[in-house]
C-alpha cells in the first residue's frame, strides 16, 4: 500500500510543480493571446485583461504526480484520466472559443459516460434507517451522470471572483480527502490519496489565482476541479447509505446552494435556466457593501462550516444526523433570504420571524 511519507514528498513536489508552472503558463498566456477580456458580460466582475485557462496547469501537475509517483492501478487512473482529459478539452475549446451551454453540457456527460461504463463508478443501491436497501436498477447510469453534471456545474457556476473556486475546492476535497483516509475500506484510500495530491496541485496555483489574481482557472479549470469532485464523491457511494449520499452535499453546500438558487430565480424572474446573472451569492456579498477579498474569505468561512459539519456526521447517531440536516437547510434557507439570492425583497421566513417577534413585543 502507500507509504504516507512517500505521499508527503509526492504532494510537496506537487505543490511546487504547479507553484513553479503556473507563472510560467502566464507568461505564455500573454504571449499566445489566451486573454479573458474585461467585457460586459453577465458574470464577470475584473475591469482588466487577464490570462486565462490556468486550470491546465493543476491538471498538469496532478497528472504528473499520478501517473509517475504514486502506484495508482491502471484500472482506476486510466478511466479518470481519460475522463477528465474530454472535461480539460471542453474547457479550452470553451475558454477560446466560448461554446453554447449545450455544446459544453455534452462535453461533460461525455466525461462521465467514460467514468460510468470505465471508471466502475456509479450510484446502485441506497440504504434508509429501518427501511432497507432500495435498488436503483437502470436508474443508476442516469442518477450517475446527472451527480457528475451536477456537481461539475456547481464550481463551474461558483467561479465569479478570484480565489473562489479554487479556494471552494481545496477546502471541499480536503473534507473529502479526510472522511475517506479515516473512514473508507483500505483498498478505497487510494482515492484519498489521490484527492490530497489534487489539493496540492490547487495550493500551488491558489497564490496566482486569490486576490488581485495573475491568472484564472478559466472554464478549462472550474470544469476540471468540479468534475474531479464528483466523480471523487462518488468513491464510497455505489452501495450508499443515506448519511454517505448527504456528505459529498453538504461539504458542497456553497456551490450547490449557489446553483439551486440561481435555477430558482432564474424561474421566479422568467428567465432561461442557462442565462448569466449577477445574482450569485458572491454578487449579492459584494452588493451588501464586502470587498472582493473579503466576500471571497466570507464564502471560505461558510464553506469550511458546511466541512466541520460534514465531519460531524460521521460521529452522530440517526437522530443527531436529522438535526444537523435541519439545522443544515434552516442555516442555508435563512443565509439565503439574508443575502436575497432569489430577490432582495423575497424573504417569507424572516418575515414570518419578524410577525412572530412583534406579538411576542405586543
Amino acid at each position: 500500500m502507500f507509504d504516507m511519507f512517500v505521499v508527503l514528498l509526492v504532494s510537496i513536489f506537487t505543490l511546487i510543480t504547479s507553484l513553479i508552472l503556473t507563472p510560467i503558463y502566464t507568461r505564455l498566456a500573454h504571449r499566445w493571446g489566451i486573454i479573458d477580456e474585461p467585457e460586459p458580460r453577465a458574470r464577470r466582475i475584473h475591469e482588466k485583461r487577464m490570462p486565462t485557462m490556468g486550470g491546465v496547469t493543476i491538471y498538469v501537475s496532478f497528472y504528473l504526480a499520478a501517473f509517475f509517483l504514486l502506484p495508482i492501478p491502471d484500472r482506476q487512473l486510466i478511466p479518470l484520466f481519460t475522463a477528465s482529459s474530454l472535461i480539460v478539452l471542453t474547457g479550452i475549446f470553451d475558454d477560446l472559443f466560448e461554446l453554447s451551454p449545450v455544446i459544453k453540457l455534452l462535453g461533460i456527460i461525455s466525461a462521465a459516460v467514460v467514468i460510468y461504463f470505465y471508471g466502475d463508478m456509479a450510484l446502485q443501491t441506497m440504504t434508509f434507517p429501518y427501511f432497507g436497501t432500495l435498488s436503483f436498477g437502470a436508474l443508476q447510469f442516469p442518477l450517475t451522470v446527472l451527480w457528475i453534471v451536477g456537481f461539475t456545474n456547481a464550481i463551474n457556476l461558483v467561479d465569479g471572483l478570484d480565489g473562489l473556486a479554487s479556494g471552494i475546492s481545496m477546502i471541499a476535497l480536503t473534507t473529502m480527502g479526510i472522511i475517506g483516509f479515516f473512514f473508507l475500506t483500505i483498498e478505497e484510500v487510494s482515492v484519498s490519496i489521490m484527492i490530497f495530491i489534487l489539493v496540492a496541485a490547487i495550493a500551488g496555483f491558489w497564490p496566482y489565482n486569490f486576490h488581485p489574481a495573475s491568472v484564472f482557472l478559466g472554464d478549462t479549470g472550474a470544469l476540471f476541479l468540479g468534475f474531479m469532485i464528483g466523480v471523487f464523491s462518488l468513491q464510497g457511494l455505489k452501495n450508499a447509505t443515506l448519511i454517505s449520499l448527504v456528505l459529498p452535499i453538504v461539504i458542497m453546500g456553497i456551490p450547490i446552494t449557489d446553483t439551486l438558487f440561481a435555477m430558482i430565480r432564474r424561474k421566479v424572474n422568467k428567465q432561461s435556466i442557462v442565462a448569466a446573472d449577477k445574482s450569485h451569492i458572491h454578487h449579492r456579498l459584494m452588493t451588501l457593501g464586502l470587498s472582493h477579498r473579503q466576500a471571497v474569505l466570507a464564502i471560505y468561512s461558510v464553506s469550511a462550516i458546511f466541512s466541520i459539519i460534514a465531519l460531524l456526521y460521521n460521529f452522530s447517531t440517526l437522530i443527531g444526523s436529522v438535526l444537523l440536516t435541519v439545522f443544515v437547510i434552516v442555516g442555508v434557507l435563512l443565509f439565503v433570504e439574508i443575502i436575497g439570492l432569489v430577490k432582495e425583497d423575497r424573504r417569507p421566513i424572516l418575515d414570518k420571524l419578524k410577525k412572530f417577534a412583534r406579538k411576542l413585543n405586543k
